[in-house]
Protein backbone atom coordinates (compact mmCIF):
# COMPACT_ATOMS: atom_id res chain seq x y z
CA UNK A 1 0.00 0.00 0.00
CA UNK A 2 2.31 2.23 1.12
CA UNK A 3 4.66 2.02 -2.57
CA UNK A 4 1.13 2.45 -4.52
CA UNK A 5 -0.22 5.57 -2.15
CA UNK A 6 3.02 7.10 -2.87
CA UNK A 7 3.09 7.18 -6.72
CA UNK A 8 -0.50 7.92 -6.25
CA UNK A 9 0.09 11.63 -5.04
CA UNK A 10 2.59 12.27 -7.17
CA UNK A 11 0.12 11.35 -9.99
CA UNK A 12 -2.86 12.84 -8.21
CA UNK A 13 -0.60 16.40 -8.15
CA UNK A 14 0.07 15.73 -11.87
CA UNK A 15 -4.11 15.89 -12.43
CA UNK A 16 -4.67 18.94 -10.39
CA UNK A 17 -2.80 20.74 -11.87
CA UNK A 18 -3.04 19.83 -15.96
CA UNK A 19 -4.24 22.10 -18.91
CA UNK A 20 -7.88 22.52 -19.12
CA UNK A 21 -8.54 22.19 -15.11
CA UNK A 22 -7.76 25.88 -14.33
CA UNK A 23 -11.53 26.68 -13.98
CA UNK A 24 -11.51 24.48 -10.58
CA UNK A 25 -8.97 24.94 -7.58
CA UNK A 26 -6.70 22.79 -7.42
CA UNK A 27 -5.90 20.72 -4.51
CA UNK A 28 -2.94 21.77 -2.80
CA UNK A 29 0.53 19.83 -2.50
CA UNK A 30 0.06 19.81 1.50
CA UNK A 31 -3.37 18.97 1.05
CA UNK A 32 -2.42 15.96 -1.11
CA UNK A 33 0.10 14.58 1.45
CA UNK A 34 -2.55 14.84 4.25
CA UNK A 35 -4.81 12.25 1.66
CA UNK A 36 -1.79 10.26 1.31
CA UNK A 37 -1.63 9.97 4.88
CA UNK A 38 -5.26 9.21 5.29
CA UNK A 39 -5.26 6.13 2.41
CA UNK A 40 -2.50 4.62 4.25
CA UNK A 41 -4.50 4.31 7.46
CA UNK A 42 -7.74 3.56 6.12
CA UNK A 43 -6.86 1.07 3.45
CA UNK A 44 -3.95 -0.58 5.59
CA UNK A 45 -5.27 -3.79 7.11
CA UNK A 46 -3.13 -3.24 10.64
CA UNK A 47 -4.93 -0.07 10.89
CA UNK A 48 -8.44 0.36 9.68
CA UNK A 49 -11.06 -0.93 11.65
CA UNK A 50 -13.94 -0.71 9.70
CA UNK A 51 -15.04 -4.06 9.82
CA UNK A 52 -14.75 -4.39 13.43
CA UNK A 53 -16.74 -1.31 13.79
CA UNK A 54 -19.56 -2.97 11.52
CA UNK A 55 -19.57 -6.10 13.56
CA UNK A 56 -19.94 -5.01 16.77
CA UNK A 57 -22.90 -2.57 15.55
CA UNK A 58 -24.69 -5.45 13.58
CA UNK A 59 -23.28 -8.76 14.80
CA UNK A 60 -23.34 -8.09 18.81
CA UNK A 61 -25.96 -5.09 18.98
CA UNK A 62 -27.90 -5.05 15.83
CA UNK A 63 -31.10 -4.60 15.13
CA UNK A 64 -30.96 -1.24 16.51
CA UNK A 65 -34.77 -0.32 16.28
CA UNK A 66 -34.87 3.23 17.71
CA UNK A 67 -35.47 3.10 21.51
CA UNK A 68 -34.84 -0.57 21.38
CA UNK A 69 -32.68 -2.12 24.33
CA UNK A 70 -30.35 -3.12 21.62
CA UNK A 71 -30.13 0.53 19.91
CA UNK A 72 -29.59 1.81 23.71
CA UNK A 73 -26.46 -0.52 23.62
CA UNK A 74 -25.25 0.10 20.54
CA UNK A 75 -24.92 3.60 21.74
CA UNK A 76 -23.33 2.69 24.89
CA UNK A 77 -20.50 0.93 22.51
CA UNK A 78 -20.48 3.96 20.18
CA UNK A 79 -19.60 6.39 22.75
CA UNK A 80 -17.60 4.19 24.71
CA UNK A 81 -15.34 3.58 21.91
CA UNK A 82 -15.19 7.17 20.59
CA UNK A 83 -13.95 7.91 24.34
CA UNK A 84 -11.34 5.13 23.76
CA UNK A 85 -10.20 7.16 20.38
CA UNK A 86 -10.02 10.46 22.45
CA UNK A 87 -12.54 12.11 20.96
CA UNK A 88 -13.46 15.47 22.51
CA UNK A 89 -17.68 16.31 23.57
CA UNK A 90 -18.94 12.60 23.36
CA UNK A 91 -22.36 12.36 24.61
CA UNK A 92 -25.79 11.29 23.93
CA UNK A 93 -28.30 14.39 22.77
CA UNK A 94 -31.71 13.80 24.10
CA UNK A 95 -34.43 14.45 21.36
CA UNK A 96 -38.55 13.55 21.89
CA UNK A 97 -40.88 12.39 22.75
CA UNK A 98 -40.36 9.10 20.59
CA UNK A 99 -42.76 7.01 21.91
CA UNK A 100 -42.15 3.68 23.43
CA UNK A 101 -39.60 1.11 22.93
CA UNK A 102 -40.44 -1.91 21.35
CA UNK A 103 -38.32 -6.00 20.91
CA UNK A 104 -39.12 -9.26 19.43
CA UNK A 105 -37.90 -11.75 22.15
CA UNK A 106 -39.01 -15.12 20.58
CA UNK A 107 -40.60 -15.82 16.95
CA UNK A 108 -41.55 -19.47 16.72
CA UNK A 109 -44.47 -19.51 13.39
CA UNK A 110 -44.79 -23.00 11.95
CA UNK A 111 -47.71 -24.85 10.05
CA UNK A 112 -48.49 -28.41 11.73
CA UNK A 113 -50.96 -29.73 9.27
CA UNK A 114 -51.75 -31.06 6.98
CA UNK A 115 -47.45 -31.39 6.94
CA UNK A 116 -45.23 -29.70 9.27
CA UNK A 117 -42.79 -27.13 8.08
CA UNK A 118 -41.43 -24.01 9.28
CA UNK A 119 -41.94 -20.41 8.41
CA UNK A 120 -39.46 -17.76 7.77
CA UNK A 121 -41.00 -15.28 9.89
CA UNK A 122 -40.52 -12.23 11.63
CA UNK A 123 -42.75 -9.96 14.13
CA UNK A 124 -43.74 -6.46 12.63
CA UNK A 125 -42.47 -4.03 15.03
CA UNK A 126 -44.76 -2.34 17.79
CA UNK A 127 -47.51 -5.09 17.31
CA UNK A 128 -48.35 -7.23 20.52
CA UNK A 129 -47.50 -10.67 20.95
CA UNK A 130 -49.32 -13.71 20.90
CA UNK A 131 -49.42 -14.47 24.79
CA UNK A 132 -47.88 -17.63 24.39
CA UNK A 133 -47.88 -20.78 21.97
CA UNK A 134 -51.42 -20.33 20.78
CA UNK A 135 -52.00 -23.42 17.77
CA UNK A 136 -55.18 -22.37 15.32
CA UNK A 137 -56.78 -22.38 12.02
CA UNK A 138 -55.32 -20.87 8.83
CA UNK A 139 -57.79 -18.84 6.66
CA UNK A 140 -57.44 -17.23 3.58
CA UNK A 141 -59.80 -14.01 3.56
CA UNK A 142 -58.47 -11.40 0.66
CA UNK A 143 -59.75 -8.42 1.50
CA UNK A 144 -59.08 -5.65 -1.32
CA UNK A 145 -62.04 -3.26 -0.33
CA UNK A 146 -64.34 -2.02 1.97
CA UNK A 147 -66.99 -4.21 0.70
CA UNK A 148 -64.91 -7.12 1.81
CA UNK A 149 -65.30 -6.66 5.47
CA UNK A 150 -68.85 -7.44 5.33
CA UNK A 151 -68.30 -11.21 3.87
CA UNK A 152 -66.08 -12.31 6.99
CA UNK A 153 -67.52 -10.43 10.01
CA UNK A 154 -68.45 -12.86 12.76
CA UNK A 155 -65.80 -15.37 11.55
CA UNK A 156 -62.21 -14.91 12.20
CA UNK A 157 -62.19 -14.66 16.12
CA UNK A 158 -58.75 -16.83 17.08
CA UNK A 159 -58.09 -17.42 13.64
CA UNK A 160 -54.56 -17.03 11.68
CA UNK A 161 -56.01 -14.49 8.99
CA UNK A 162 -54.17 -13.87 5.36
CA UNK A 163 -55.91 -11.53 3.56
CA UNK A 164 -53.64 -10.59 0.93
CA UNK A 165 -53.19 -12.20 -2.59
CA UNK A 166 -49.82 -14.09 -3.09
CA UNK A 167 -47.40 -12.01 -4.59
CA UNK A 168 -45.73 -12.46 -7.96
CA UNK A 169 -42.39 -14.28 -8.11
CA UNK A 170 -40.77 -13.40 -11.66
CA UNK A 171 -38.13 -15.52 -12.92
CA UNK A 172 -34.76 -13.42 -12.45
CA UNK A 173 -32.28 -13.46 -15.42
CA UNK A 174 -30.77 -10.42 -13.99
CA UNK A 175 -28.30 -10.13 -10.94
CA UNK A 176 -29.68 -8.61 -7.96
CA UNK A 177 -26.15 -6.62 -7.16
CA UNK A 178 -25.17 -3.99 -9.51
CA UNK A 179 -22.48 -1.76 -9.88
CA UNK A 180 -23.06 1.85 -11.94
CA UNK A 181 -21.66 1.57 -15.77
CA UNK A 182 -19.69 4.91 -16.96
CA UNK A 183 -22.98 5.25 -19.01
CA UNK A 184 -25.26 5.38 -16.11
CA UNK A 185 -23.48 7.62 -14.29
CA UNK A 186 -22.64 9.84 -17.39
CA UNK A 187 -26.62 10.12 -16.95
CA UNK A 188 -26.50 10.84 -13.88
CA UNK A 189 -24.43 13.83 -14.23
CA UNK A 190 -27.17 15.56 -16.62
CA UNK A 191 -29.39 17.52 -15.71
CA UNK A 192 -33.01 15.20 -15.25
CA UNK A 193 -35.93 16.34 -17.48
CA UNK A 194 -38.95 17.72 -15.61
CA UNK A 195 -41.12 15.06 -16.93
CA UNK A 196 -38.96 12.58 -14.63
CA UNK A 197 -39.86 14.23 -11.71
CA UNK A 198 -43.72 14.33 -12.58
CA UNK A 199 -45.81 12.17 -10.70
CA UNK A 200 -44.56 12.16 -7.38
CA UNK A 201 -47.76 13.30 -5.66
CA UNK A 202 -49.96 10.97 -7.06
CA UNK A 203 -47.30 8.09 -5.61
CA UNK A 204 -47.92 10.09 -2.27
CA UNK A 205 -51.15 9.99 -3.02
CA UNK A 206 -51.23 6.50 -3.79
CA UNK A 207 -49.15 5.76 -0.53
CA UNK A 208 -51.53 7.56 1.94
CA UNK A 209 -54.55 5.89 0.88
CA UNK A 210 -53.01 2.07 0.57
CA UNK A 211 -51.88 3.38 3.93
CA UNK A 212 -55.32 4.43 5.19
CA UNK A 213 -56.60 1.11 3.73
CA UNK A 214 -54.37 -1.06 5.53
CA UNK A 215 -55.10 0.91 8.90
CA UNK A 216 -59.26 0.31 8.11
CA UNK A 217 -58.15 -3.60 7.59
CA UNK A 218 -56.44 -3.43 10.93
CA UNK A 219 -58.88 -1.96 13.18
CA UNK A 220 -61.53 -5.23 11.51
CA UNK A 221 -58.83 -7.63 12.50
CA UNK A 222 -58.85 -6.81 15.76
CA UNK A 223 -62.56 -5.89 16.21
CA UNK A 224 -63.14 -9.53 14.90
CA UNK A 225 -60.20 -10.70 18.02
CA UNK A 226 -57.91 -12.68 15.38
CA UNK A 227 -54.91 -14.51 16.65
CA UNK A 228 -52.74 -12.79 14.59
CA UNK A 229 -52.48 -11.09 11.03
CA UNK A 230 -50.29 -13.33 8.70
CA UNK A 231 -48.78 -11.11 5.72
CA UNK A 232 -46.36 -12.06 2.86
CA UNK A 233 -43.59 -10.24 2.02
CA UNK A 234 -42.98 -8.16 -1.37
CA UNK A 235 -39.62 -11.12 -2.59
CA UNK A 236 -38.67 -13.77 -2.34
CA UNK A 237 -35.62 -16.86 -2.44
CA UNK A 238 -36.39 -16.57 1.55
CA UNK A 239 -35.94 -12.56 2.17
CA UNK A 240 -38.49 -11.24 4.01
CA UNK A 241 -38.96 -7.65 3.44
CA UNK A 242 -40.46 -6.56 7.13
CA UNK A 243 -40.92 -2.81 8.99
CA UNK A 244 -43.62 -1.61 11.30
CA UNK A 245 -47.06 -2.72 12.27
CA UNK A 246 -47.87 -0.98 15.05
CA UNK A 247 -48.00 2.65 17.27
CA UNK A 248 -45.77 3.94 19.49
CA UNK A 249 -47.97 5.75 21.21
CA UNK A 250 -50.26 3.70 22.97
CA UNK A 251 -52.37 6.47 23.89
CA UNK A 252 -53.07 7.70 20.29
CA UNK A 253 -52.21 5.14 17.87
CA UNK A 254 -55.04 2.16 17.36
CA UNK A 255 -55.01 -1.14 18.38
CA UNK A 256 -52.85 -3.34 16.28
CA UNK A 257 -53.11 -7.46 16.11
CA UNK A 258 -49.73 -9.82 16.61
CA UNK A 259 -49.08 -9.00 12.66
CA UNK A 260 -46.09 -11.45 10.97
CA UNK A 261 -44.39 -10.94 7.86
CA UNK A 262 -43.31 -14.67 6.51
CA UNK A 263 -41.43 -15.69 3.39
CA UNK A 264 -43.31 -15.01 -0.15
CA UNK A 265 -42.95 -18.97 -0.83
CA UNK A 266 -43.87 -20.12 2.82
CA UNK A 267 -47.14 -18.00 2.10
CA UNK A 268 -47.70 -18.94 -1.33
CA UNK A 269 -47.88 -22.49 0.08
CA UNK A 270 -50.32 -21.88 2.76
CA UNK A 271 -52.70 -19.96 0.71
CA UNK A 272 -52.73 -22.64 -2.05
CA UNK A 273 -53.49 -25.42 -0.25
CA UNK A 274 -56.19 -23.45 1.90
CA UNK A 275 -57.59 -23.23 -2.02
CA UNK A 276 -57.88 -26.82 -2.24
CA UNK A 277 -60.46 -26.56 0.80
CA UNK A 278 -57.36 -28.59 2.94
CA UNK A 279 -57.51 -27.00 6.47
CA UNK A 280 -54.13 -25.71 7.86
CA UNK A 281 -52.87 -25.35 11.13
CA UNK A 282 -50.70 -23.46 12.87
CA UNK A 283 -48.64 -23.19 15.88
CA UNK A 284 -47.18 -19.53 16.52
CA UNK A 285 -45.44 -18.45 19.53
CA UNK A 286 -44.48 -14.70 19.48
CA UNK A 287 -43.01 -12.81 22.31
CA UNK A 288 -42.67 -9.23 21.69
CA UNK A 289 -41.68 -6.14 24.76
CA UNK A 290 -42.80 -2.68 25.33
CA UNK A 291 -40.66 -0.33 26.96
CA UNK A 292 -42.36 2.72 28.27
CA UNK A 293 -39.98 4.12 30.80
CA UNK A 294 -38.24 6.76 28.49
CA UNK A 295 -40.40 7.73 25.63
CA UNK A 296 -37.20 10.16 24.36
CA UNK A 297 -34.72 8.95 21.87
CA UNK A 298 -31.00 10.21 21.40
CA UNK A 299 -28.50 11.12 18.98
CA UNK A 300 -24.89 10.62 19.25
CA UNK A 301 -22.04 13.45 19.35
CA UNK A 302 -18.62 13.45 19.32
CA UNK A 303 -15.96 15.73 18.47
CA UNK A 304 -12.55 17.09 17.13
CA UNK A 305 -11.80 20.40 17.84
CA UNK A 306 -10.33 23.05 15.77
CA UNK A 307 -6.99 24.04 15.22
CA UNK A 308 -7.33 27.94 14.26
CA UNK A 309 -8.63 29.65 17.11
CA UNK A 310 -10.61 31.91 14.41
CA UNK A 311 -12.18 29.25 13.06
CA UNK A 312 -12.77 26.60 15.71
CA UNK A 313 -16.23 27.72 16.66
CA UNK A 314 -17.88 26.49 13.00
CA UNK A 315 -18.09 23.05 12.64
CA UNK A 316 -18.25 20.62 9.59
CA UNK A 317 -20.00 17.39 10.23
CA UNK A 318 -20.64 14.36 8.82
CA UNK A 319 -23.01 11.66 9.92
CA UNK A 320 -25.48 8.97 9.28
CA UNK A 321 -28.08 7.00 10.96
CA UNK A 322 -27.49 4.65 13.74
CA UNK A 323 -31.29 2.95 13.61
CA UNK A 324 -32.70 0.19 11.84
CA UNK A 325 -35.27 -2.12 11.47
CA UNK A 326 -35.45 -5.13 13.09
CA UNK A 327 -35.68 -8.48 10.87
CA UNK A 328 -31.80 -8.67 9.65
CA UNK A 329 -29.02 -6.61 12.02
CA UNK A 330 -29.45 -3.32 10.49
CA UNK A 331 -25.87 -3.75 8.59
CA UNK A 332 -26.23 -2.22 5.34
CA UNK A 333 -29.11 0.32 6.57
CA UNK A 334 -27.58 2.10 8.16
CA UNK A 335 -24.78 0.32 10.22
CA UNK A 336 -22.46 0.51 7.09
CA UNK A 337 -23.02 4.51 7.04
CA UNK A 338 -22.36 4.70 10.43
CA UNK A 339 -19.59 2.72 10.37
CA UNK A 340 -17.76 4.77 7.63
CA UNK A 341 -18.15 8.15 9.69
CA UNK A 342 -16.84 6.66 12.52
CA UNK A 343 -14.03 4.72 10.78
CA UNK A 344 -13.76 8.83 9.23
CA UNK A 345 -13.47 10.50 11.86
CA UNK A 346 -10.84 7.97 13.88
CA UNK A 347 -8.96 8.05 10.68
CA UNK A 348 -8.55 11.96 11.03
CA UNK A 349 -7.91 11.06 14.94
CA UNK A 350 -5.84 8.39 14.27
CA UNK A 351 -3.84 9.98 11.71
CA UNK A 352 -2.87 13.93 13.71
CA UNK A 353 -3.84 16.10 10.96
CA UNK A 354 -4.84 19.05 12.04
CA UNK A 355 -8.14 20.96 11.03
CA UNK A 356 -8.91 24.26 11.12
CA UNK A 357 -12.52 23.86 11.82
CA UNK A 358 -13.88 21.38 14.36
CA UNK A 359 -15.39 17.92 13.10
CA UNK A 360 -18.37 16.28 14.30
CA UNK A 361 -20.15 13.22 14.23
CA UNK A 362 -23.53 13.04 14.21
CA UNK A 363 -25.25 9.31 14.27
CA UNK A 364 -29.04 9.98 14.16
CA UNK A 365 -31.83 7.72 15.93
CA UNK A 366 -35.82 7.86 14.52
CA UNK A 367 -34.56 7.81 10.56
CA UNK A 368 -37.13 4.87 9.83
CA UNK A 369 -39.67 6.80 11.65
CA UNK A 370 -39.20 10.04 9.47
CA UNK A 371 -35.83 11.64 10.16
CA UNK A 372 -36.81 12.15 13.06
CA UNK A 373 -33.23 11.98 15.43
CA UNK A 374 -31.44 14.46 12.65
CA UNK A 375 -34.85 17.25 12.62
CA UNK A 376 -34.77 17.30 16.12
CA UNK A 377 -30.88 18.30 15.83
CA UNK A 378 -31.51 20.68 13.45
CA UNK A 379 -34.42 22.51 15.30
CA UNK A 380 -32.28 22.32 18.21
CA UNK A 381 -29.09 23.88 16.83
CA UNK A 382 -29.79 25.67 13.45
CA UNK A 383 -33.71 26.56 13.07
CA UNK A 384 -36.99 25.37 12.42
CA UNK A 385 -37.98 24.67 8.75
CA UNK A 386 -41.55 25.71 9.12
CA UNK A 387 -40.57 28.81 11.65
CA UNK A 388 -40.99 32.54 9.49
CA UNK A 389 -38.57 35.03 10.51
CA UNK A 390 -41.44 38.05 10.56
CA UNK A 391 -38.77 40.57 9.21
CA UNK A 392 -37.21 38.60 6.10
CA UNK A 393 -40.26 36.58 5.65
CA UNK A 394 -37.39 33.39 5.07
CA UNK A 395 -36.75 30.49 7.56
CA UNK A 396 -35.64 31.87 10.98
CA UNK A 397 -32.09 30.69 11.98
CA UNK A 398 -30.40 30.08 15.14
CA UNK A 399 -27.09 31.54 15.66
CA UNK A 400 -25.48 28.20 15.15
CA UNK A 401 -26.41 28.00 11.40
CA UNK A 402 -23.99 30.47 10.77
CA UNK A 403 -21.24 28.31 11.89
CA UNK A 404 -21.95 25.27 10.03
CA UNK A 405 -20.07 24.77 7.21
CA UNK A 406 -21.38 21.27 5.78
CA UNK A 407 -23.08 18.17 6.79
CA UNK A 408 -21.90 14.96 4.73
CA UNK A 409 -23.90 11.68 4.75
CA UNK A 410 -23.77 8.02 3.99
CA UNK A 411 -26.82 6.12 3.84
CA UNK A 412 -27.44 3.93 0.78
CA UNK A 413 -25.64 0.53 1.73
CA UNK A 414 -22.21 -1.09 1.46
CA UNK A 415 -21.73 0.03 -1.80
CA UNK A 416 -18.67 2.17 -3.11
CA UNK A 417 -18.78 6.54 -3.47
CA UNK A 418 -19.22 7.31 -7.18
CA UNK A 419 -19.26 11.25 -6.47
CA UNK A 420 -21.68 13.39 -4.77
CA UNK A 421 -25.47 14.53 -4.98
CA UNK A 422 -24.92 18.68 -5.31
CA UNK A 423 -28.81 19.10 -3.89
CA UNK A 424 -29.06 21.47 -6.42
CA UNK A 425 -25.98 23.64 -5.21
CA UNK A 426 -24.41 23.70 -8.90
CA UNK A 427 -21.90 26.59 -6.94
CA UNK A 428 -19.99 23.74 -5.65
CA UNK A 429 -19.22 21.61 -8.50
CA UNK A 430 -15.96 23.49 -9.29
CA UNK A 431 -14.54 22.71 -5.76
CA UNK A 432 -16.17 19.03 -5.97
CA UNK A 433 -14.83 18.46 -9.02
CA UNK A 434 -11.34 19.37 -7.82
CA UNK A 435 -11.34 17.35 -4.76
CA UNK A 436 -12.61 14.23 -6.63
CA UNK A 437 -9.01 13.97 -8.25
CA UNK A 438 -7.21 12.50 -5.80
CA UNK A 439 -10.19 9.69 -6.21
CA UNK A 440 -10.60 9.23 -9.26
CA UNK A 441 -8.26 5.82 -9.29
CA UNK A 442 -11.23 4.86 -6.21
CA UNK A 443 -13.58 5.17 -8.69
CA UNK A 444 -15.24 8.11 -7.58
CA UNK A 445 -15.82 10.64 -10.74
CA UNK A 446 -19.36 11.99 -10.80
CA UNK A 447 -21.55 14.82 -9.82
CA UNK A 448 -24.79 15.39 -10.24
CA UNK A 449 -27.14 18.34 -9.54
CA UNK A 450 -29.71 16.11 -9.06
CA UNK A 451 -31.16 15.80 -5.44
CA UNK A 452 -31.71 12.63 -3.56
CA UNK A 453 -33.99 11.42 -1.04
CA UNK A 454 -35.14 9.78 1.87
CA UNK A 455 -32.16 10.36 4.50
CA UNK A 456 -30.53 12.77 6.64
CA UNK A 457 -28.91 15.65 4.76
CA UNK A 458 -32.68 16.51 4.11
CA UNK A 459 -32.97 17.99 7.22
CA UNK A 460 -30.00 20.27 6.76
CA UNK A 461 -31.20 21.01 3.29
CA UNK A 462 -34.36 22.01 4.66
CA UNK A 463 -33.08 25.15 6.32
CA UNK A 464 -30.77 26.53 3.91
CA UNK A 465 -27.24 23.93 4.92
CA UNK A 466 -24.88 22.80 2.84
CA UNK A 467 -25.89 18.77 3.32
CA UNK A 468 -24.74 16.32 0.82
CA UNK A 469 -25.60 12.59 0.44
CA UNK A 470 -22.64 10.48 -1.86
CA UNK A 471 -23.21 8.58 -4.60
CA UNK A 472 -23.01 4.93 -3.95
CA UNK A 473 -22.64 1.80 -6.26
CA UNK A 474 -26.55 0.08 -6.02
CA UNK A 475 -25.03 -3.47 -5.07
CA UNK A 476 -27.92 -5.85 -3.84
CA UNK A 477 -29.41 -3.07 -1.32
CA UNK A 478 -32.60 -2.32 -3.01
CA UNK A 479 -33.28 -5.53 -4.43
CA UNK A 480 -32.16 -7.92 -1.24
CA UNK A 481 -30.92 -6.15 1.92
CA UNK A 482 -32.76 -2.60 2.51
CA UNK A 483 -35.67 -3.08 5.15
CA UNK A 484 -34.87 -6.83 5.28
CA UNK A 485 -33.79 -10.15 6.94
CA UNK A 486 -31.22 -10.28 4.62
CA UNK A 487 -29.69 -7.42 6.21
CA UNK A 488 -26.78 -8.61 7.79
CA UNK A 489 -22.82 -8.76 7.83
CA UNK A 490 -22.38 -11.14 5.29
CA UNK A 491 -23.58 -8.54 2.24
CA UNK A 492 -21.09 -6.03 3.72
CA UNK A 493 -18.33 -5.37 0.95
CA UNK A 494 -15.24 -4.33 2.64
CA UNK A 495 -12.47 -2.71 0.20
CA UNK A 496 -16.13 -0.31 -0.35
CA UNK A 497 -16.14 0.25 3.10
CA UNK A 498 -12.68 1.29 3.37
CA UNK A 499 -13.29 3.51 0.14
CA UNK A 500 -15.66 5.27 1.33
CA UNK A 501 -14.01 6.44 5.16
CA UNK A 502 -11.19 7.28 3.16
CA UNK A 503 -13.06 9.49 0.79
CA UNK A 504 -15.34 10.83 3.63
CA UNK A 505 -12.55 11.33 5.70
CA UNK A 506 -10.51 13.34 3.01
CA UNK A 507 -13.62 15.53 2.47
CA UNK A 508 -14.17 16.21 5.84
CA UNK A 509 -10.34 17.21 5.99
CA UNK A 510 -10.93 19.22 2.70
CA UNK A 511 -13.75 21.15 3.80
CA UNK A 512 -12.25 21.90 7.52
CA UNK A 513 -9.21 23.30 5.94
CA UNK A 514 -10.89 25.96 3.44
CA UNK A 515 -10.39 29.80 3.92
CA UNK A 516 -14.02 29.99 3.13
CA UNK A 517 -16.87 27.95 3.89
CA UNK A 518 -18.65 26.00 1.87
CA UNK A 519 -21.37 28.02 -0.74
CA UNK A 520 -24.88 28.07 0.61
CA UNK A 521 -27.85 27.82 -1.76
CA UNK A 522 -30.30 30.82 -0.58
CA UNK A 523 -32.31 30.59 2.88
CA UNK A 524 -35.72 28.58 1.91
CA UNK A 525 -38.74 30.19 2.46
CA UNK A 526 -40.96 28.46 5.34
CA UNK A 527 -42.79 25.18 4.85
CA UNK A 528 -44.81 22.97 6.60
CA UNK A 529 -44.18 19.27 7.26
CA UNK A 530 -44.75 16.92 5.26
CA UNK A 531 -46.93 14.23 6.71
CA UNK A 532 -47.43 10.67 4.97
Amino acid sequence: MRKHASVFVVLALLLAVAPGRAQAPAVSTSDLVAIHQIREEGFSPTTSKIMEIISYLSDVHGPRLTNSPNVKEAAKWTTDTMNEWKLANVHLEPWGPFGRGWSNERTNVQVIAPHPFPLIAYAKAWTPGTGGPVTADAVFVPIMKEEDFAKYKGQLKGKFVLTAAIPESPERFDPQAHRYTDAELADLATQPVAAAQAGQEDRIAQFRAQREFQLKVQKFLVEEGVAAWIEPSRSDDGTVFVQQGGGRDKEKDPPAPCRIAVANENYGRIVRTLEKKVPVSMLVDIENKFYDDDLNSFNIIGEIPGSDKAKADEVVMLGGHFDSWQSGTGATDNGAGSAVMLEAIRILKATGLKMRRTVRIGLWTGEEQGLLGSAAYIKQHFGDPSVEDPSTHLIKTLPEHAKLDAYYNIDNGTGKIRGVYLQGNEMVAPLFNAWMVPFHDLGMTTLTIRNTGGTDHLSYDAVGLPGFQFIQDPMDYDTRTHHSNMDVYERIQEPDMKQMAVIVASFVYLTANRDEMIQRKPLPKPRPARVF
